[in-house]
């Protein structure tokens, strides 16, 4: 008796059939036209055919108002602010890997951390995730990794822990982070 379990092979989908998947899985959770497009081109017929149904549902969808990138960076992009107090950078990094366009991230982050407090935002964030302040090198190193995962500028980072009075050389190797990060040639 074997145990491997080989895939079940499943006939393609046709429009109606790709556009109930699509409903479906925007059912479950927000969206992008990329993830779309790449979840309905696991069943859908191969060639030009497919590629035609998929670009007939896509349409149909955006036409009813169920797929929409720029509510979907707008939603996203408020969601990762306020409920998870997360940094610019890392925003971007997930609406990137998300499909979106450049322009289009840009757009929606300039207006959604125009008037963000970055270095509040980051004690928000720290708060969230119940840090202690650092009492010596080692935690401030571990602190500033992890304000740098959330997404925040060295600049920030460095107020939080300027106000922590951390020590001076700790802040001195942030300070020392931060020229790399301006100089495109370092690195």
């Amino acid at each position: 008796m074997s145990f491997s379990r080989r895939p079940k092979q499943s006939a393609p989908l046709d429009e109606a059939g790709l556009y109930e998947r699509a409903v479906a899985a925007l059912g479950r959770r927000m969206r992008t036209v990329a993830e779309i497009r790449k979840l309905l081109r696991l069943r859908a017929e191969p060639g030009e055919v497919g590629a035609a149904h998929i670009e007939a549902v896509l349409a149909r969808l955006k036409d009813h108002g169920y797929l929409n990138d720029a509510a979907f960076a707008e939603d996203f992009t408020r969601l990762r602010q306020q409920n998870r107090s997360l940094g610019r950078r890392r925003v971007q990094q997930d609406l990137m890997q998300k499909g979106l366009h450049a322009e289009l991230v840009n757009r929606t982050l300039d207006s959604a951390y125009e008037n963000i407090d970055e270095a509040e935002l980051a004690r928000r964030h720290l708060e969230r995730k119940r840090v202690p302040q650092p009492t010596n090198d080692k935690e401030a190193a571990r602190v500033m990794r992890m304000l740098m995962r959330g997404g925040f500028s060295t600049t920030a980072i460095y107020k939080v822990l300027k106000q922590w009075k951390v020590n001076d050389a700790a802040l001195a190797a942030l300070a020392a982070l931060d020229s790399l990060d301006d100089d495109p040639s370092a690195g």
